[in-house]
């Protein structure tokens, strides 16, 4: 009896020396997707009054969390039965991130018309006000959804020759924190600039110290948002490249004397191009039978 239970702490030991070891790798790949996400979703949660920010956020946080419930054990049951599921997804996801960061490129240089925005919620009536809050928490779940697939995807396929339960524990551990440290720096961003305030007006004093850090933050808030999505576009050129030279046998080496980082962003960027262009083409062909 003894030498049974002591074998089973000896197995539980192991198998959390082996979750350790996975979840750092599992880390490292899926944090470039983060980056995206954490800049998409900063930009979801502001733009409100400071008292709805904290509870918009919530409910995207609360989305985020129904999506992993969905997407986990829909990824375990691939995993155990229909393996080479696994890859196919990750390149179709490879395709998305490629686009999407693209497409985020070719916006800088060539900006869509924006239309006039209403530039303070206080123009708008309750009802109106609610419906906007809606339709941008749903546009933050959906895009987290996509994210979350990719971060699922990723993690599981660093951990795919090991066995069921470190999958399941190793992934699940990923999702897990990627949620929670994602939607906890954004609450933290979107409540800079109300901390800076709140800073401004803690004297009566001019120029004080707290003056000069609260303008910072106020003043910081937009930058961080715009750098967060640079940034995020950087990792999805990242991400997408390299999820091709991991999965693809020809892209294996291609060029050996580059720095592996640049020619996956390299790849990243190029398959963005060729994916943004057919899209472009494929929506002008579907206006054009509209017409």
């Amino acid at each position: 009896m003894a030498s049974g239970f002591f074998a089973l702490l000896d197995d539980i030991a192991t198998l959390m020396d082996d979750v350790a070891v996975m979840s750092k790798v599992a880390g490292k790949k899926t944090a470039g997707i983060l980056g995206d996400d954490l800049a998409v979703n900063a930009e979801k949660a502001s733009g409100f009054v400071s008292s709805r920010e904290l509870p918009v956020l919530w409910k995207i946080t609360k989305g985020s969390l129904l999506n992993k419930v969905i997407i986990l054990p829909l990824a375990f049951l691939l995993s155990a039965f229909v393996p080479t599921a696994i890859h196919i997804i990750l390149l179709f996801g490879g395709l998305y991130l490629a686009y999407e960061g693209a497409e985020k490129v070719y916006e800088f240089f060539f900006p869509h018309k924006e239309h006039k925005k209403v530039s303070t919620t206080e123009k708008l009536s309750k009802e109106e006000i609610l419906e906007r809050e809606k339709g941008k928490v749903k546009s933050a779940i959906l895009t987290d959804f996509i994210l979350s697939v990719e971060i699922v995807i990723i993690a599981l396929g660093t951990v795919e020759e090991a066995e069921l339960p470190t999958q399941i524990v190793v992934v699940s551990l990923i999702a897990i924190i990627a949620t929670i440290g994602v939607y906890g720096i954004v609450a933290l961003i979107v409540r800079m600039d109300d901390f800076g305030t709140k800073l401004i007006n803690l004297n009566e004093e001019d120029d004080s110290f707290s003056d000069k850090i609260g303008k910072f933050l106020v003043n910081a808030l937009p930058k961080v948002i715009k750098g967060l999505s640079v940034i995020g576009t950087i990792a999805l050129m990242l991400v997408s490249g390299g999820i091709f030279v991991h999965n693809l046998d020809f892209l294996h080496d291609i060029f050996p004397k580059i720095p592996s980082i640049i020619t996956e962003f390299c790849i990243g960027l190029v398959v963005g191009i060729i994916v943004l262009i057919v899209v472009k083409l494929i929506s002008k062909i579907i206006k054009s039978f509209k017409k």
